[in-house]
């Protein structure tokens, strides 16, 4: 573990958690996360290219209205990596994995956003975003539909995260389980721990300190290790 990290970062699994409105759920926890000093944020929509950009800038602009904090696409920027630079904050919203790490390394941003955020401005991510904090992108629950450069995201921790995670089942799918999958990862990745984050949690990172935020437990699995539970609240620094 390093001893210096000046990393901030808010890794939530969804924008939802269960009927609630866009981000709600996530509200007080980007609240508590930001320093009141962050009146802007740098937003990332890549993964939301189906949507378009300037709809998804508008759907978390309208979102951290809420929170008095103002969201600007980089999209809007003729220097992307300029805008990285001098962000306040930097927001990467859900979508698609593969679509998202492409645009970063087309737009040479992956190198920008970890010197930045590694230096101490403050990352939020959820979904994709979060996958995007992660080592590499290779539990990802999205279709490969384009092909990036490589699989090597941002590294901001020492693991793998699988947003999303679920037990669930549907009747008469008899396709593998979430569990399944990532155990398929593990075997073939023996050294790397896949952190599970289920609807409504977040993993949150305060330079050496890393906590599960939430109210549900979350999952670490390991190549001969099992399934591990991590209880809901609980310091999970040891990843680190």
């Amino acid at each position: 573990m390093s001893h210096t990290s000046q990393q901030k970062l808010l890794l939530l699994s969804a924008s939802r958690e269960g009927q609630t409105d866009y981000l709600e759920h996530a509200l007080p926890l980007m609240n508590a996360f930001l320093p009141s000093s962050v009146s802007e944020i740098l937003f990332i929509p890549y993964a939301g290219f189906a949507m378009g950009y300037d709809a998804y800038e508008q759907k978390v602009d309208s979102a951290l209205q809420g929170i008095n904090r103002k969201v600007i696409s980089i999209h809007q920027f003729d220097d992307p990596v300029k805008a990285v630079k001098q962000a306040q904050a930097i927001a990467i919203g859900g979508g698609n994995t593969f679509y998202l790490l492409k645009q970063l390394y087309d737009n040479e941003l992956v190198d920008a956003i970890r010197k930045k955020v590694n230096a101490g401005t403050p990352y939020m991510g959820w979904s994709a975003g979060s996958n995007m904090a992660g080592l590499t992108i290779c539990t990802t629950n999205d279709m490969p539909i384009v092909q990036p450069r490589h699989f090597n995201a941002l590294a901001l921790v020492p693991f793998q995260i699988n947003p999303h995670y679920t037990d669930y089942q549907p009747p008469n799918h008899n396709g593998e389980t979430r569990a399944e999958r990532i155990y398929e990862y593990t075997r073939a990745n023996p050294h790397r721990y896949v952190v599970g984050i289920k609807e409504g949690t977040a993993l949150e990172r305060q330079g050496d300190q890393l906590f599960l935020r939430g109210q549900k437990d979350g999952l670490i699995f390991r190549d001969g290790e099992g399934i591990k539970t991590i209880k809901a609240g609980s310091d999970i620094s040891w990843l680190l």
